[in-house]
């Protein structure tokens, strides 16, 4: 869920107040309550002081090198039905209790639906972080495999030649409105699988006219289980620990992947994503901020008229808060001031927004089951609240088919319309009274529009900071079906040469928001509403580690550029010599750990990088190509086996003891460290220090909280061995261990975006981007003797974008962190300010973390 926003905020104090009440489990319903459990948005591992992140290796393995599965290029026709093996009976799965079908009872709930006709299709869509199917539910009138074709062709031509499709009677006539139903991305709110297969069954044997109209003018799509892992665990995340409906720009996950896919290649018009709890029945459209890069007047239109009609549904199930505590439904944008915007892209809906969805709701059904609720209410009485929560998602699920069956004209009509602005540098149009007439309140607080560029470039050569990184964020603009070309000899653009090779993101092209809200530098909005769901800024272009530049204006059409459907790959190796790996991406680091498992000597030279001795070639041949990176000459200066080689630091491998949280946990994994999970807890149960070499922590460990043995084996192991400390958490360990001699201030713990920094050439820093990542910023006063500033926050406002105001006193704000150093190192520890692993999404960043591990675990 999200927690909604009163129309008139809430005093700090109150607010303050009901967070404890929260916190401490004390807001659940009684059978007859009119007030759900509205909990306060809770960020990544904050949730539980002594626990930090858990997730077993075997996961993230799968994660990182789980295929994405192509759902458009058969050319079979409907249905495509195939017999799905049983999953073992878990008696384990939390959703058993609720009375609500457990994930072993899926598959075969799906051959049964299968059998009943010829309206029901069952494909997978990929595979969980923990190995679970994920099935996507198609369900329409029968297609001919020429039939299926003509669809294909339909929906390529809506993206790719939208004024052709405008003018094409066969797209108005012929063409099916793709409708799109995702359920369970949040694995312990668990109704919408049950209302999904519920409907799914009766579209599959209903005989009514309007049934028959919807399906033969509309396929229906439902995920049946975003997120499998939580379902049967009964938690948020899936088995990694990801929040999956935060990972939609990031893709980390095999899950966020497989929805990312479904929206390119069955292009919703129209999608709801369910969720819980919120009382009464949440159903966007949202509270300011609106994002900038959307077509918002036509999304605001669509999405306001079919929560209309959700609205009416639900109400109109008959449920009152006296009978059954349920309050009536409400829409943010409507009903609420600020508090559930759809600032960011990170969310389902607004990730498909960029994909043409013209109506694209999350809608937070009513009764709250999990949590303390699930653990402390009687079965009959949770079973109460689901089976009501199962009817009001249904109710949601029906009345959005109307809405598609009776607008599909006008929903693929808008739809085709998003995609000529983007490809004809159409403007965007402002919302207004007069542009989106039938939505009333539109004001000045709901404009958000931008000025998209004429293009970006991704340099080729000695421009780009990192060619592993321009390589890995062009295949993810790619696989977001993001158009790229490529220059084939040199050019000039804009007052500027680039090289042969340079990488260029014409901006018209369909999906232009989408590209624009990955590359641009985004929007500092700290004055625009007081509070903000979730982030507020994420650039890639700044924070994945390699260099973009924006070109306002010029002219593409005579550049020598070629469509791209992947990166060339970057990885090589020397031919001779000493060779020189620069850790400047995540995947540069794997291939350092890699070297390192495997004996290889490695040391670190002066610049951020690392000398391979001639004799390793083979295994770094080996590397590159699994890893895709580069070796370069190292040169005389730091040929291995010169004189030169005692100025080396000898590297070894290393294993890291981690008190994180998940995101940080997977970047770990995804550099491939040695990691093993602590906390309080389970240090507290006896830990054995000697399978660690050094000790990073930001989550989930108090040294005030550990039991006197525990503690006195903590300090024990600082005493001969580093920490590696972020934010408030690692700072406070630090001044326990009286490791670093400074001052950690914490900004507004509210704050985050994307900042400017000043990088000091350190071990830690050197060759960093110059910009990074904050949520709950720190930055340190006060440094004593033998504490060195890595890097610095910049003068004055270093703020870019995102939302970042001073507390109440004035205090905590950007312009406090202005020139104060944001990472700091000594002999022994590196302190971290900044957010360098966030959800495993700044990329650019992840090396300083690796850098700061490596350096503190040689110097002891």
């Amino acid at each position: 869920m999200r927690l909604p926003k009163p129309r008139r905020p809430l005093p700090r104090a109150a607010l303050l107040a009901a967070v404890a009440a929260v916190a401490a489990g004390s807001l659940v319903l009684a059978p007859t309550s009119a007030t759900a459990d509205r909990r306060p948005p809770v960020r990544e591992g904050a949730a539980a002081a002594d626990s930090a992140a858990r997730a077993p290796a075997s996961a993230a393995r799968a994660a990182l090198t789980a295929p994405v599965t192509g759902l458009s290029a058969s050319t079979r026709g409907y249905p495509r039905q195939q017999v799905l093996t049983p999953d073992p009976v878990n008696l384990a799965d939390k959703s058993i209790k609720l009375g609500l079908t457990p994930y072993h009872a899926i598959a075969p709930k799906l051959n049964a639906l299968q059998r009943l006709g010829d309206r029901v299709s069952v494909e997978v869509a990929g595979r969980s972080a923990g190995g679970h199917r994920l099935f996507l539910v198609t369900v329409t009138a029968p297609e001919s495999a020429a039939r299926t074709r003509a669809q294909e062709r339909m929906r390529e031509l809506i993206e790719n030649a939208p004024g052709a499709a405008a003018g094409d009677p066969a797209v108005k006539s012929g063409y099916k409105t793709p409708v799109f139903f995702n359920s369970n991305i949040h694995g312990n709110e668990w109704e919408g699988t049950d209302a999904a297969l519920s409907v799914i069954e009766h579209l599959a044997t209903d005989t009514d006219a309007g049934t028959k109209d919807l399906l033969a003018h509309s396929r229906i799509y439902f995920n049946i289980t975003a997120n499998p892992d939580g379902r049967i665990a009964g938690t948020r995340a899936n088995a990694n620990g990801f929040d999956l409906n935060r990972d939609l720009v990031t893709a980390s996950q095999p899950e966020a992947r497989a929805m990312r896919q479904i929206a390119i290649d069955k292009q919703p018009a129209v999608m709801l994503d369910l969720h819980g709890y919120v009382n009464g029945t949440l159903i966007e459209p949202t509270t300011p901020p609106h994002g900038e890069n959307y077509e918002y007047d036509l999304f605001l239109k669509n999405t306001y008229a079919n929560a209309l009609g959700m609205e009416a549904a639900v109400n109109g199930l008959g449920y009152t808060p006296a009978a059954d505590g349920v309050e009536p439904a409400q829409i943010p944008f409507r009903d609420q001031q600020e508090g559930w915007d759809d600032w960011p892209p990170i969310f389902t809906p607004q990730y498909a927004a960029f994909h043409g969805t013209v109506a694209a709701h999350t809608v937070e059904i009513p009764l709250n089951v999990n949590g303390t609720a699930y653990d402390t209410l009687p079965v009959t009485e949770l079973r109460r609240r689901s089976a009501i929560n199962v009817d009001v998602a249904g109710a949601a699920l029906r009345a959005t088919l109307d809405f598609a069956r009776t607008h599909r004209t006008s929903l693929i009509a808008d739809q085709i319309e998003v995609f000529r602005r983007g490809a004809t540098g159409a403007a965007q149009v402002p919302v207004s009274a007069e542009t989106v007439p039938g939505v009333p309140g539109i004001g000045p607080e709901d404009v958000y529009t931008t000025d998209f560029p004429s293009a970006y470039v991704i340099p080729a050569g000695a421009a780009q900071r990192s060619g592993a990184a321009a390589a890995r964020l062009v295949d993810h603009l790619i696989a977001n079906d993001v158009r790229v070309t490529r220059a084939a000899r040199g050019f000039r653009l804009a007052g500027r040469s680039y090289p042969k090779g340079s990488f260029v993101v014409d901006l018209r092209q369909p999906k232009r928001g989408l590209a624009n809200v990955m590359l641009a530098d985004g929007r500092d909005i700290s004055d625009k509403v007081s509070t903000m769901y979730d982030i507020s800024g994420w650039s890639l272009g700044r924070l994945w580690g390699a260099t973009v530049e924006r070109v306002e204006s010029g002219g593409l059409s005579a550049l020598p550029l070629r469509a791209v459907d992947a990166a060339p790959r970057a990885g090589r190796v020397a031919a001779r010599g000493d060779l020189r790996l620069r850790l400047g991406t995540p995947q540069e680091v794997a291939a350092l750990n890699s070297l390192l498992k495997q004996g290889v000597p490695v040391r670190q030279d002066g610049d951020g990088g690392v000398v391979v001795p001639a004799s390793a070639r083979a295994k770094a041949v080996e590397a590159a190509r699994a890893y895709d990176v580069s070796f370069d000459a190292a040169g005389a200066a730091r040929d291995v086996s010169s004189g030169a080689a005692a100025r080396g630091v000898p590297l070894r491998r290393v294993r890291v003891a981690a008190a994180v949280t998940p995101g940080e946990l997977f970047a770990l994994r995804e550099m491939n460290f040695d990691v093993v999970p602590v906390s309080t807890a389970i240090l507290d149960a006896g830990f054995d220090w000697s399978a660690a070499d050094v000790l990073f922590v930001s989550s989930g460990l108090d040294h005030a909280a550990l039991t006197p043995a525990a503690r006195s084996a903590l300090d024990t192991f600082l005493g001969t061995h580093g920490l590696v400390g972020r934010g408030a958490t690692g700072a406070a360990l630090n001044a326990a261990a009286g490791l670093l001699d400074v001052r950690p201030v914490e900004g507004n713990q509210d704050a985050n975006g994307v900042v400017r920094v000043v990088n000091s050439g350190g071990s830690v820093t050197a060759g960093a981007p110059d910009h990074s990542f904050v949520y709950a910023p720190v930055w340190f006063t006060d440094p004593g003797p033998g504490v060195r500033v890595e890097q610095s926050y910049a003068a004055g406002d270093p703020l870019v974008s995102g939302h970042w105001r001073p507390l109440a006193d004035g205090s905590g704000g950007p312009t406090a962190a202005g020139g104060r150093a944001s990472v700091v190192s000594g002999p022994r520890a590196v302190l971290f300010g900044t957010e360098p692993l966030f959800r495993d999404h700044p990329k650019g960043e992840f090396p300083q973390v690796a850098r700061a591990l490596l350096t503190v675990s040689r110097e002891l």
